[in-house]
């Protein structure tokens, strides 16, 4: 079994291999196995996923000193939080005693107090208290601290690195920065969020994301009348990040308000981009939906999503509305997805051409993002 899944990987790395050989003309998807395989699903968490920058969440979701919410990445238990000082941290949602966590779900709070012995930690980390632990001679206080993670933000998302070793984000994003600045994320409030989880691939969410060839089959009924497939316009995208610009139909009615700094153009498109390997997002010129993904297994992807909006208002009409649209299409998306996930369990398929790059060179920048980390030198 073990030297089948090897093999496995081996062919998957190779078929990345050859298709980084090919212009875009010669572009292709890659085999079912690249989005079924237990074996490639552990390559990716270690060659990939554990050395990049993931997205865990929105600084909407930490607006004030104390608040946090808990999170998992990769088996990783996490507490997002913004401390006394105003510093937003990544920490290990483990106990240094006998690594229970130390906090559940979202709240405001000094302290985080595991339940299951009271050791009790700041929200910078420090360990505060720890009864009876001081009668132990080789304990030291100060050595018990949770550990932090590697954290940027950008743009109001909160990245973390789990190895500590990847190189800034900011930098890695200049062009996709001057694409989206009049747009203005700074100025946006979050006003809603929520997890789910969807039964497919996580590469499967991110490409379905990022290619406009659906908008007018799959979204006949939602996106088609405002974004529909035929405007789409491929960016010229960069090593972390690749995008579209999804250009609005002239029949549909104007999608303010505008940030007066938004040219003609950028106020007649929306900006869909993916920030690799787990964040995208569609930003409209009122609102941007959002978000970041994380595998639970070949065939689970869990999903935190999220909305931003000009108006600091989670009850007002215009909010409302625009997550019920984005519901109606989520549900669109996952129903496909679930459906080709199960189709993907066949030896039959061994990957198809990909359409102009207009259309779906989002999926080609991807595959080469990944071959860049996973195909053999």
């Amino acid at each position: 079994m073990l030297n089948h899944a090897s093999d496995d990987v081996k062919k998957l790395r190779s078929e990345l291999a050859h298709l980084k050989t090919l212009g875009k003309e010669q572009a292709r998807s890659m085999p079912a196995d690249y989005y079924t395989s237990c074996a490639f699903l552990e390559v990716e968490k270690d060659e990939v996923l554990r050395r990049e920058w993931l997205c865990l969440g929105h600084i909407g979701e930490v607006r004030n000193p104390g608040d946090f919410f808990t999170t998992e990445m990769l088996g990783e238990q996490l507490i997002v939080v913004r401390d006394q000082e105003n510093v937003v941290r990544v920490l290990s949602n483990v106990c240094r005693h006998r690594g229970n966590r130390v906090a559940e779900g979202r709240g405001n709070s000094r302290k985080f107090i595991c339940q299951y012995h009271t050791w009790s930690y700041d929200n910078t980390g420090a360990l505060v208290a720890a009864p009876f632990m001081k009668k132990q001679p080789a304990f030291d206080q100060s050595k018990c601290g949770l550990p932090e993670f590697s954290s940027e933000i950008w743009n109001g998302w909160v990245f973390v690195n789990l190895d500590g070793n990847a190189q800034s984000l900011a930098s890695r994003l200049d062009g996709l920065q001057e694409v989206i600045k009049n747009y203005h994320t700074d100025d946006r409030f979050l006003v809603f969020m929520e997890e789910d989880t969807w039964d497919c691939n996580w590469k499967c969410l991110f490409e379905n994301f990022m290619e406009g060839y659906h908008l007018s089959a799959t979204h006949l009924e939602t996106l088609h009348a405002i974004t529909p497939t035929r405007l789409c316009k491929k960016m010229t995208s960069g090593d972390g990040w690749t995008g579209y610009h999804a250009f609005y139909d002239p029949e549909y009615p104007p999608r303010g308000p505008f940030h007066p700094d938004l040219t003609e153009d950028e106020r007649n498109n929306s900006p869909m981009y993916g920030v690799y390997p787990n964040l995208v997002v569609g930003m409209a010129t009122n609102f941007t939906l959002f978000m970041c993904l994380r595998p639970s297994g070949p065939d689970k992807v869990s999903i935190r999503w999220g909305v931003t909006s000009l108006e600091d208002d989670p009850d007002a009409q215009s909010v409302k509305d625009y997550v019920e649209l984005c519901r109606s299409f989520n549900i669109e998306d996952r129903e496909k997805l679930e459906i080709l996930q199960k189709a993907l369990n066949t030896k039959t398929y061994h990957g198809g051409p990909l359409a102009p790059d207009d259309f779906e060179g989002t999926i080609w920048d991807f595959i080469h993002y990944m071959a860049r980390h996973l195909a053999p030198a």
